[in-house]
């Protein structure tokens, strides 16, 4: 596919510029439903409080590390990588002792090195003006080389089909056409989460059974 997903990069960091450090400046619309999304996302660690390190893949202006540090979640040591140097700049300006990478991982995974946890917030929930079987490609694309990196597990958010109504600039994948492609590229060993109330659904791909 060509490297269209750029645009997505531009978005993000044209949030930034609007909003600031905020949840509307990673355009998230509401600061508590993101704060649902944090938690959903740490409950990929299994059992929860056992020592790992945790790679927030798109971690924007670390409001994951920012939740974690309120919670006093403990056992995981934090890293953030984003595509972004503005974002990595900004991560690095408030949280100096994390280890931040800016990189883009589809044109150089080999400066990429291994987690036991990677979570993924938000890396697909858009598509803006990528058609949608653009979208999936680069889903499909990244989750081949992340799930490679991830010793234990990842998980990563995708807007659900069971809506109302869809919008345009949304990535609406699905179900069955997500879980097709993970078992047969990726891992039998999955869950899928809609129980948390936003319309969209997380997906957990681990290495061994949980």
């Amino acid at each position: 596919m060509s490297e269209n997903y750029h645009a997505l990069i531009r978005h993000y960091e044209s949030c930034l510029e609007k909003f600031g450090d905020s949840h509307r400046g990673v355009d998230w619309p509401s600061e508590a439903d993101a704060a649902t999304r944090y938690r959903v996302m740490l409950d990929l660690v299994k059992p929860a409080g056992v020592p790992g390190t945790l790679l927030d893949f798109g971690c924007g202006a670390s409001h994951l590390y920012q939740y974690m540090q309120e919670r006093q979640i403990a056992g995981l040591t934090y890293s953030g990588l984003d595509a972004s140097q503005a974002f990595c700049d900004l991560s690095r300006s408030k949280y100096p002792k994390n280890e931040y990478l800016c990189l883009d991982v589809l044109t150089a995974q080999e400066q990429l090195g291994q987690f036991d946890y990677i979570v993924m917030n938000g890396v697909f929930t858009e598509k803006r003006q990528l058609s949608f079987d653009d979208m999936f490609a680069f889903l499909k694309r990244m989750l081949k080389v992340i799930f490679s990196k991830a010793r234990r597990g990842i998980a990563f958010n995708v807007m659900s089909k069971q809506v109302d109504w869809e919008r345009d600039d949304l990535f609406h994948l699905p179900i069955a056409d997500l879980t097709d492609f993970v078992v047969r590229e990726l891992s039998r060993h999955y869950v899928v989460r809609n129980d948390y109330g936003l319309y969209e659904y997380t997906t957990y791909i681990y290495r061994e059974p949980q």
